[in-house]
């Protein structure tokens, strides 16, 4: 099976898509790793960690996972 992406580098709309299509593994890649960066800092926050900065990240954490669960997005299927 083959896919083949066409675009008109002329059109404004098509240039963007391309840059879209050219930069995805590099947006897939800064998507999990801000993932697990999220992760580490509430799953290993160290007991000097204020109880309202723990709060904070944990609720950053959930609503960036439900934005990209509302988005289809399974940042596990990209890697």
């Amino acid at each position: 099976m083959e896919a083949i992406l066409k675009y008109d580098l002329n059109d404004i709309d098509d240039k963007k898509a391309h840059l879209r299509a050219v930069l995805s593994d590099e947006m897939a890649l800064f998507i999990w790793e801000f993932s697990q960066e999220l992760r580490s800092l509430t799953k290993y926050a160290p007991d000097s960690m204020p109880d309202e900065e723990y709060k904070t990240y944990k609720r950053i954490r959930e609503m960036f996972h439900q934005q990209l669960n509302s988005r289809n997005i399974d940042v596990e299927s990209l890697m």
